[in-house]
């Protein structure tokens, strides 16, 4: 038997199988939902889309306007950072126990803590907090900390399990206290992780931060659904583009930031 037959991979039958359900569950999911692509494609459903795409167009430039939509992007930019900031503060302090740090017991408790946090949507936390705090974008920033704290406390705390613990123990052994084996032995192999989580989440409640505005989180989503329930759709549009702008320019700063962590510039 030749080389090339003998160095052949085994078939994975597992994959095959798993692929093979897989497109067996996306077919049934389609027939099941029933939907009608012909009533969807035809001359009337067209013509009435782009009646309503045109009606966006031309945007509201007034000064006026564009000033209060600077003011919503603001506000959408505010409740993000600060529920990032305060989840990135929450995630770091539930991380230590929930890395095992403080017993089986502990860690086991504060799992849990974290998979409820990050288990509840933004939307849920967003309603309750709008009860609580009224409706405004401090009650967006807490929705997006609670579930925020989840996500990035369950990030950490596995960066801090994977992480070797050798520096620590020879800090701790050399008689150094607890925090500041920790602070010299172990934040230093994690801290950049840590920071690119955060950046990464920070994208993705910019984004959040805007549809939270939808039940009262205050922002660029609040302006979005006040004009579109009135059928003001050339303000929507406005307020459309400076969503996209601001969710770009998030985008290019963190990504720019998460390269300047990274191991060429380390």
């Amino acid at each position: 038997m030749s080389a090339s037959f003998a160095a052949a991979p085994p078939r994975c039958l597992r994959c095959w199988a798993t692929a093979l359900a897989i497109v067996i569950a996306a077919a049934a999911s389609f027939a099941w939902l029933a939907i009608d692509y012909g009533a969807l494609f035809t001359g009337e459903s067209l013509s009435l889309m782009g009646r309503f795409i045109a009606e966006f167009f031309p945007p509201d430039l007034s000064a006026a306007f564009l000033q209060k939509t600077a003011w919503g992007a603001l506000q959408t930019l505010a409740v993000s950072a600060l529920g990032t900031l305060l989840a990135a503060a929450g995630g770091a302090l539930l991380a230590l126990p929930a890395s095992g740090r403080s017993g089986a017991w502990v860690q086991g408790a504060t799992r849990f803590v974290l998979n409820f946090l990050r288990s509840v949507p933004e939307l849920v936390w967003a309603a309750l907090m709008v009860l609580a705090a009224g409706i405004g974008p401090f009650a967006g920033a807490l929705a997006l900390a609670l579930h925020t704290t989840g996500v990035l406390g369950r990030l950490f705390a596995e960066s801090l399990e994977n992480a070797p613990r050798a520096p620590e123990r020879a800090l701790a052994q050399s008689g150094s206290g607890a925090v500041a084996a920790f602070a010299y032995g172990s934040l230093p192999l994690v801290l950049p992780q840590w920071v690119a989580y955060t950046l990464y989440r920070w994208e993705m409640n910019i984004r959040m931060a805007t549809v939270l505005g939808f039940v009262g989180g205050g922002g660029l989503g609040q302006l979005l659904y006040f004009h579109l329930s009135i059928f003001q759709q050339p303000q929507a549009m406005t307020v459309l583009a400076a969503m996209f702008g601001l969710v770009a320019l998030v985008d290019m700063a963190s990504a720019r930031l998460r390269r300047d962590l990274g191991p060429a510039h380390a």
